[in-house]
């Protein structure tokens, strides 16, 4: 049954691991294992997966769970089909400077639809 990620930029520990069926403490130890793995931090410190994240967590599962390779043997296996080790261009993380203008944004539009309701 193939996984349909839905499209969003972020995706916190938690709805990956339901979309992966996977408890989120494997998601946590793929990442000590796998140095090409490594999701942002939101200013909460809460952990933020990019899509290419979750793509990448479905290949390290299907290695691992259905193709039965180790650890080792996923890592090796995923730097043939990568050999130069370079990351795609993908969608920057969320830069914390910019926190203070959306809280403001969503102070105005929250003023927005009260004034409307």
């Amino acid at each position: 049954m193939a996984v349909v990620i839905p499209d969003k930029l972020y995706f916190k520990i938690g709805e990956v691991s339901a979309l992966l069926k996977l408890k989120p403490h494997v998601l946590r130890y793929w990442e000590t294992e796998f140095d090409i793995l490594n999701p942002g931090k939101a200013p909460s410190r809460h952990r933020l997966y990019r899509r290419k994240d979750v793509e990448l967590l479905l290949q390290i599962k299907q290695l691992l769970y259905t193709e039965g390779y180790t650890i080792e043997g996923a890592r090796k296996k995923l730097k043939q089909r990568d050999p130069a080790g370079e990351e795609p261009a993908s969608t920057p993380w969320p830069d914390p400077e910019y926190k203070e203008t959306l809280l403001q944004i969503k102070e105005d539009l929250t003023s927005l639809r009260n004034m409307i309701s």
